[in-house]
């Protein structure tokens, strides 16, 4: 039998409550397909950690984390602590610890869920966005200077480097070469940005010249916005920065229904260390402990997840449960319906197990 160690980390908000439903769901996953196990271990890392011990995870914490085959991630995001903290001590310090510079994000609009477009309907829309995840204007370089003086200063460095520009690239290329459609769009903004977008757009051309079967175009960054809107058909793979792909995926999310059902992987391709799977919603504080977080975005990270791990045909069982409970109406408050996070979860369950099978 296989055996997949999954490191769980719920972390913050609605992630303490997502992330035991999605571990649930892929423990029954798991049963029915009979050829793989997981060894999950969930740490408590996060902001409640952070308040113990001044940490939002141990200094040994990568190290801890490489054994593992996956990490599966929840939230981070405490209303009582600066972001910069909760992020930066966490999420960030994993994924670019780890060297997890692709960030892939699939939007759907599942069967069952009503895109906010009109006239967009379920299978309308196919998009992938690949996030550069470990450099441009995140890469966390700057400072502060005169602070709490009239000519106090802060910068913040947007850093692109041909390496980091290029395997992002390729990766984008690769998606796109695997796609019916083969079309790939670079979005930049080289027209205002006239150094690191350059560069950006330079290595595109270069890159491209390996990907003969790709069509690939470029499109500044608020004109893509602007077309996700007016013509979603038009789109299909997508790369862009850490910052311009960091939005525009969560406009893809509303798009798609709600931010509670997009997923999101942040992959190491060369599988030097584990890759971490993470729904895109945030802490949600608002919902926090209501019990009506949707789960839906965890569910297909899950699947994600599955796929990483090469279990291509139980991710496919996964989504195929996942859509069969949206369209039979079994939703939550974000998508208009009055489902709570138990009987979303309970209903994937049943529709893995086979329990309202025709």
């Amino acid at each position: 039998m296989r055996r997949h160690r999954i490191a769980a980390i719920p972390a913050d908000g609605i992630g303490k409550e997502v992330i035991p439903a999605g571990l649930r769901v892929l423990q029954a996953l798991a049963e029915r397909d009979g050829g793989f196990a997981f060894e999950i271990e969930t740490l408590p890392w996060g902001s409640d950690f952070y308040r113990q011990t001044g940490r939002m995870m141990p200094e040994e914490g990568l190290e801890m984390l490489r054994g593992f085959d996956a990490i599966y991630f929840g939230a981070v995001g405490d209303k009582d602590l600066p972001d910069d903290i909760t992020l930066w001590g966490l999420r960030l310090r994993i994924c670019q610890g780890f060297d997890q510079y692709a960030n892939i994000r699939p939007t759907r609009v599942l069967p069952g869920l009503t895109s906010p477009l009109r006239g967009v309907e379920p299978g309308d829309i196919d998009w992938v966005i690949v996030r550069e995840n470990s450099e441009g204007e995140y890469a966390g370089h700057g400072g502060r200077a005169h602070r709490g003086h009239p000519e106090e200063v802060a910068t913040e460095v947007a850093i692109f480097t041909r390496a980091g520009v290029a395997r992002i690239m390729r990766v984008a290329f690769r998606i796109a070469q695997s796609r019916p459609r083969k079309l790939l769009t670079v979005v930049t903004k080289s027209n205002a940005q006239r150094h690191g977008m350059v560069l950006w757009d330079e290595i595109a051309a270069e890159v491209a010249r390996d990907f003969p079967e790709v069509t690939w175009e470029k499109e500044l960054v608020d004109a893509m916005a602007a077309r996700m809107i007016r013509r979603p058909a038009s789109v299909d793979t997508v790369v862009a920065t850490n910052l311009h792909a960091d939005i525009l995926s969560d406009l893809a999310g509303a798009v798609a229904g709600s931010l509670g059902v997009a997923p999101t992987a942040n992959l190491d391709p060369e599988r030097r260390a584990p890759s971490m799977f993470e729904p895109i919603h945030g802490s949600a504080f608002d919902i926090e402990g209501k019990g009506v977080a949707n789960p839906v975005a965890t569910f297909w990270t899950g699947a994600m997840m599955l796929e990483h791990l090469g279990e291509g045909r139980a991710a496919a069982a996964l989504m195929a449960a996942v859509e069969r409970v949206c369209a039979d109406g079994v939703l939550t408050a974000d998508l208009g319906g009055t489902a709570t996070t138990e009987d979303v979860t309970q209903a994937v369950i049943d529709a893995i197990r086979g329990v309202n099978a025709a």
